[in-house]
């Protein structure tokens, strides 16, 4: 009888209380245990996971590094999916095999191209993967100079931190001066260039952003799972195009994954997003981690999450193709539950483990899911 596979998944996304759920349903009727460390008490994914613990906040990435080190020993993990300082704990890679621990992550050279967007298009380019314009800049003059660029061309200007996920920090930049209409309805994306302008003369804080053309729907995220050997297992692309989601496996936006996937060592889990710039695809963003709407793909008949744990034992699970390709659908708000009591803010030396929740009632907090159309 096999025994039982211990995955630990720290600080991740609340969405991720899927990819739980998918490990533990996994096509090789495999014991699963699942660890979950976080820095809010409430999180949901605490609550989903066998075991859990609050995680110490403000360490340096060396002293989180042993910090999970050590979580790794006293747990007894098999498969750790870091996302918090993936680069620092990436780059110690042998010293997690020493504790008996696989990371499923990339090598730090994967990681390294891709933590700074600047350098990940200046490196796909060189491949021959196309992406959008771009300006790097750090002055009221060089945002200026940019975005009047690509007003010029007929573009609407947005920018972005130069390192970052998730969206933080985005904004589309507009002339129009701020007004009331501003403040009706929902907080907007769109922000005046005149606004940003006085703020960075303002400020003596620098920024790192880049300045591009706002790209059109749809939005493709081409999730990869790809060995150590550098060859892609699997690459299915989840469709973005306002509420309606779909998949599709067409090549204009496969193969330029496959390209990245493959050609910067990205092992195991990655989202590679594309945009349409004009009539072609180009590269948005590519994040080295397992995207919060992976799980999604089990609508194609695929459990992917499981896959790239088989990838990290060493069990190859060989090239996935998916039965068929699910139908469209949306994405709504439904209940998931926490742990009975909320932990409030503690010092460090203070923290205690969480024990896993008890039976009993409890509150519940809104996580995405998926329906069809």
């Amino acid at each position: 009888m096999l025994s039982r596979v211990r995955v630990w998944l720290n600080r991740t996304y609340a969405e991720n209380v899927f990819f739980m759920d998918q490990l533990r349903r996994n096509p090789s009727d495999r014991a699963v245990e699942i660890h979950a460390t976080h820095g809010d008490a409430d999180s949901p994914v605490l609550a989903a996971a066998d075991t859990a613990e609050l995680e110490p906040e403000s360490l340096s990435p060396a002293a989180y590094v042993e910090f999970a080190l050590d979580q790794c020993r006293r747990r007894g993990i098999d498969v750790f999916v870091p996302r918090l300082h993936q680069a620092a704990i990436v780059a110690h890679r042998a010293d997690f095999a020493a504790a008996g621990t696989a990371l499923l992550a990339p090598p730090p050279e994967g990681v390294a191209v891709f933590h700074d967007k600047v350098v990940a298009y200046e490196a796909v380019q060189a491949i021959g993967v196309p992406v959008p314009p771009w300006w790097r800049v750090r002055t009221a003059n060089d945002l200026v100079a940019a975005v009047e660029k690509l007003e010029a061309d007929g573009h609407k200007a947005c920018f972005k931190p130069a390192s970052g996920a998730g969206g933080v920090g985005f904004r589309i930049i507009t002339r129009a001066p701020f007004s009331l209409s501003h403040l009706n309805g929902f907080p907007s994306p769109y922000v005046s260039l005149d606004m940003v302008v006085e703020a960075l003369e303002q400020s003596d804080e620098q920024v790192d952003w880049l300045v591009m053309p706002r790209l059109e729907q749809p939005e493709v995220s081409v999730d990869t799972l790809t060995g150590t050997d550098n060859r892609v297992r699997l690459a299915i692309g989840r469709t973005k195009n306002g509420r309606r989601r779909g998949f599709t496996r067409d090549e204009q936006w496969l193969e330029p994954a496959r390209l990245i996937a493959e050609g910067f060592g990205l092992h195991y889990l990655s989202n590679i997003q594309f945009r349409m710039f004009g009539d072609r695809p180009v590269l948005m963003d590519v994040n080295t981690r397992p995207a919060g709407g992976l799980h999604q793909l089990s609508l194609c008949g695929v459990n992917v999450p499981w896959a790239a744990v088989q990838l990290a034992l060493g069990e190859d699970p060989g090239v996935i193709e998916p039965p068929f390709l699910g139908q469209d659908y949306t994405v709504v708000s439904g209940p998931r539950q926490l742990r009975p009591v909320s932990v409030p803010h503690q010092r460090v030396e203070e923290v205690e483990p969480l024990l896993p929740s008890v039976p009993a009632p409890s509150p519940v907090v809104e996580a995405a899911q998926v329906l069809p159309l």
